[in-house]
């Protein structure tokens, strides 16, 4: 008779033991995202922060978003990079928290993959750990997820949670803003982590293009230039905002900047932004034109080279560019607030781009 082997979940795909091995690798990068108000470290069931440090607020209030980073996933697979991917969760999930005002505190993340490689799930939290210092926050926890028979070997995806606070009576969004307001725009790292599925159609399904493809006009391969980092503001939004006043914030990701703005502005008002301020990144060109895509379609799917807006009184304005320059942000005035008029929308992009 021979012997038979009973299952285990080894061989159902799922290694308890890759799993644990990602943990101790990960274990360096988080300790350098500790903030004092953490209490433990990861492994627990749930990330400890001491509520207590909220007690300097007269009314604490709570800003929560989660997000992930889309189909840019497939090209850090694709070129085996992990370690940066991290950075757009950061960005994804803090930026939108910085909006209102609020201080980011901690944050969770959730990664789901294939199978454990656990030096590649390690180099993951490394960049979530490395975009959390750069805004500010707190890596209190996370979920490592095997998904044998759901997703191929290689495949991945990475999801995020985050939680910050705001005085209440600092609070900022579209009751602030009053006619006259200038629209300051904050210069993108590129293409960010949006409008990606229509990028890699474009650039790599249809015209054929590989992640190893030399660009003269990008200056570095592609590969490259479609990994670039998402860039974080949070910090320099809270400088922003200690320094010189601010009545709103706008983080410009999917559906561009028109929509994004449109979100913090009024009913009665409206923005005006002159696209003759600035001039997009070589990269939008090229998926306009490789693409033969319609510049509104651009606009309406890319952040067109604003990954943030920031509205200050016009009398703030010199003090805002002053801070975001000491700080290394290109930044510059793209706009200003207005009656709303007949305008079927909140915000509009008027002109064209300068050459």
């Amino acid at each position: 008779m021979s012997e038979t082997t009973g299952a285990s979940y080894a061989a159902a795909g799922v290694d308890i033991e890759a799993g644990d091995r990602a943990v101790e690798l990960m274990k360096e990068w988080v300790k350098k995202t500790r903030r004092p108000e953490v209490l433990g470290g990861i492994g627990g069931f749930a990330g400890l922060f001491d509520a207590s440090a909220l007690k300097r607020y007269e009314r604490p209030l709570l800003a929560s978003a989660t997000d992930g980073v889309g189909t840019k996933v497939d090209i850090a697979r694709r070129l085996g990079v992990y370690d940066t991917i991290g950075h757009d969760l950061v960005a994804m999930v803090m930026d939108d928290i910085v909006v209102c005002g609020a201080e980011p505190l901690f944050m969770t993340d959730y990664i789901c993959v294939g199978k454990v490689h656990p030096e590649r799930v390690a180099a993951i939290v490394k960049g979530i750990a490395e975009g959390c210092v750069l805004a500010g926050c707190a890596l209190v926890g996370g979920e490592t997820a095997e998904h044998p028979g759901l997703l191929g070997e290689d495949d991945f995806d990475v999801a995020g949670a985050g939680t910050g606070v705001v005085e209440a009576d600092r609070l900022l969004g579209p009751d602030r803003i009053r006619k006259g307001d200038a629209v300051i725009a904050m210069a993108s790292s590129g293409l960010h982590s949006n409008g990606y599925s229509l990028v890699r159609h474009v650039l790599l399904d249809r015209a054929g293009l590989t992640l190893e493809t030399e660009v003269a006009e990008l200056g570095r391969t592609l590969g490259e230039e479609l990994l670039e980092p998402t860039k974080i503001y949070s910090l320099d939004c809270l400088a922003l905002t200690r320094t010189t006043e601010v009545h709103a914030y706008s983080h410009v990701t999917g559906g561009g900047l028109a929509a994004n703005l449109a979100r913090v502005v009024p009913d009665a008002l409206h923005a005006v932004v002159d696209r003759s301020t600035w001039t997009p990144g070589a990269v939008f060109d090229l998926v306009g034109t490789t693409g033969d895509v319609e510049r509104l379609e651009l606009e309406k799917t890319l952040n067109m080279g604003v990954g943030m807006i920031a509205i200050v009184p016009e009398e703030s304005t010199e003090a805002a560019l002053t801070t975001l320059a000491d700080r290394g942000v290109d930044a510059w005035v793209a706009g200003e607030i207005t009656d709303r008029g007949d305008k079927a929308t909140g915000a509009e992009l008027v002109g064209d781009y300068a050459v």
